[in-house]
């Protein structure tokens, strides 16, 4: 395993492309509403990409066909944007993006509802992104991976939902996948130690029935095995000497 500790100059690049990315999520929240077919997400995230001179990290990643991966109810990652899927008055979406800014990445993920959705879906979106706060904050140089991996399991193993384990977070820096790998769900080895330098895309995913998961046949789109709706929250983090930095979210 061969983890970067990012310099002060690299640490700054990452925060600017991670602000960026935040600023572009924004923007495409706003477009969400019934109706809109999610290729329509994509040509928006292009055409931010293009305005500020930045590069998608998705975009032909493996072949991956758009600038964002655009998943809906029951599919949990990769969903391919497409003029056929339209978004409907109770769906959820998520939306998972990241931008290369001078050679560093950024990644984060949210969703979203459509219109007004079930209680049960706004319960699985909230918390889900709760997990992902009660990960980090284990997220401290000294501790390790496994104590993020494992708050992250405590907390939503309370609610009966299920931890995607084919998926999990990493580190993040001038490649989109970087050491070390960060599950969502408890370990038993205590993983990596953390230290201050080193940037991490934390992201649960979370089903609202079992934690069992499927490829369908683009090789690409993640779905939920019991066809439940599955929710994912994910920002970049930094290891500082204190509380992490959530380089993906601030205030403009």
């Amino acid at each position: 395993m061969s983890i970067s500790i990012k310099s002060a100059r690299e640490i700054e690049l990452m925060r600017i492309s991670n602000h960026m990315l935040c600023d572009m999520h924004r923007e495409l929240e706003k477009l969400i509403c019934p109706g809109l077919p999610t290729i329509e997400l994509d040509k928006a995230a292009a055409d931010f990409i293009k305005k500020h001179g930045v590069e998608s990290n998705f975009l032909n990643y493996d072949g991956f066909p758009a600038s964002i991966c655009v998943s809906v109810n029951e599919e949990v990652v990769h969903g391919i944007p497409s003029k056929e899927k339209v978004l409907k008055e109770g769906d959820i979406v998520s939306i998972d993006a990241g931008l290369i800014y001078k050679g560093y990445h950024s990644d984060a993920a949210r969703t979203y509802g459509v219109g007004k959705i079930s209680p049960e879906k706004q319960k699985l979106i909230d918390e889900t992104r709760n997990s992902f706060f009660e990960g980090i904050k284990y997220a401290r140089a000294g501790n390790h991976v496994s104590d993020i991996s494992n708050a992250i399991d405590a907390y939503i193993s309370q609610f009966g939902y299920g931890i995607v384990r084919e998926l999990v977070g990493h580190g993040v820096g001038t490649a989109l996948h970087e050491d070390p790998q960060i599950p969502n769900f408890r370990q038993k080895r205590r993983g990596a130690k953390l230290q201050p330098g080193m940037t991490l895309a934390v992201e649960p995913m979370i089903n609202l029935g079992r934690g069992d998961v499927v490829w369908e046949e683009d090789e690409w789109t993640v779905v939920t095995d019991d066809c439940s709706p599955s929710a994912h929250y994910e920002n970049t983090i930094l290891i500082t000497e204190g509380d992490p930095e959530i380089l993906s979210l601030y205030e403009p």
